[in-house]
């Protein structure tokens, strides 16, 4: 089985790939050459089985190559990715091959974190804190609490799942909405996505942690913002396409929601003239929720355990469904 991966990946994970039987790295290295047992295979010799995608590909100069080279081969059956959505286009044409496509919740421990994170700042107005500190103002404010709110968790799965145990912790009241109507011990209750405009008038932080579908696209509308409580959190971590973007700066400005954390968008970057950075009521940062210390650790745990189970042909963890990756 020949497993294309990037050299650094390779080089981190060397020893345990290594000893899974039958696995024959092909690594791509800088400059998108790409060697097999010492030797530089060329260009039209590459055919992989299988192929890890992750961080150390995303965001290096030789991506393109890669995954050129992994989508141009005839044998390629999975691919794992290191993402936990499955929206981009190159994961449809993994699935259009024929290939089975697995993700990751790696990202999940940061990302609920900064959720928390996310939200704690706004109900104590951290930004006026802030100010008060940088002008050299011994000024008090009152803030809110937690304890007694009322979440709703578009997304209820390992991320969703996170957030979901954090703010229990703090008191919270947790719905979860997902399509699985099945009871879930991380939740108060669960509800269907058809039923969440109708508890939004009661809600006060409601978090997008669910993939983009083209069910899902502009799931947060006018409508949607128009049945908000005043006073309400937004938070989405989701995808920027899950949101109508012009109907958000509208409620932003009526106070319903209150207040905006947004780590993704439509356009990424966003453009240096957008309206979402000096927005008064929004939190932004660069798609990077999911940037912290312990995510490649367990992304390499999932990937290591999948190759594995690919080799004896056993069923691969976090499988993504064709139609739910093609419909995107």
């Amino acid at each position: 089985m020949r497993l294309l991966i990037f050299e650094t990946s390779y080089r981190r994970l060397q020893a345990q790939i290594d000893a899974i039987p039958g696995v024959e790295p092909l690594v791509m290295g800088p400059g998108g050459t790409t060697v097999s047992n010492g030797r530089i295979l060329p260009p039209d010799q590459i055919d992989a089985d299988a192929a890890w995608i992750n961080g150390d590909v995303f965001f290096v100069p030789e991506a393109r190559t890669f995954m050129v080279t992994m989508l141009k081969s005839p044998s390629l059956k999975w691919a794992q990715s290191g993402a936990a959505g499955f929206d981009n286009p190159v994961f449809q044409q993994i699935v259009q091959k024929g290939a089975r496509l697995t993700t990751s919740h790696g990202q999940a421990v940061g990302m609920a974190d900064y959720v928390l994170w996310g939200v704690l700042d706004a109900l104590q107005g951290g930004a006026r804190r802030r100010a008060a500190q940088a002008a050299h103002k011994w000024e008090r404010y009152p803030f809110r609490e937690i304890s007694g709110s009322r979440w709703a968790i578009v997304g209820f799965g390992a991320i969703g799942r996170g957030v979901a145990d954090r703010a229990r912790a703090f008191g919270a009241h947790i719905t979860g909405v997902r399509r699985n109507p099945a009871a879930d011990a991380s939740a108060d209750q669960i509800i269907p996505p058809a039923d969440l405009i109708s508890i939004l008038p009661q809600t006060d932080v409601v978090v997008l942690a669910c993939p983009l579908t083209a069910e899902t696209r502009h799931m947060a509308d006018a409508a949607f913002f128009g049945a908000m409580k005043p006073g309400a959190i937004f938070v989405n971590v989701g995808r920027g396409g899950l949101v109508d973007e012009p109907a958000l700066l509208a409620a932003l400005d009526k106070g319903a929601p209150e207040h905006a954390v947004l780590d993704v968008f439509e356009a990424e970057p966003q453009p240096a003239d957008g309206p979402f950075w000096d927005h008064p009521r929004v939190t932004l940062t660069p798609h990077s929720s999911g940037m912290s210390t312990g995510n490649a650790a367990r992304n390499d745990a999932l990937f290591l355990e999948n190759l594995a189970r690919f080799v004896t042909g056993e069923p691969l963890a976090n499988e993504a469904d064709p139609k739910d990756v093609l419909a995107g």
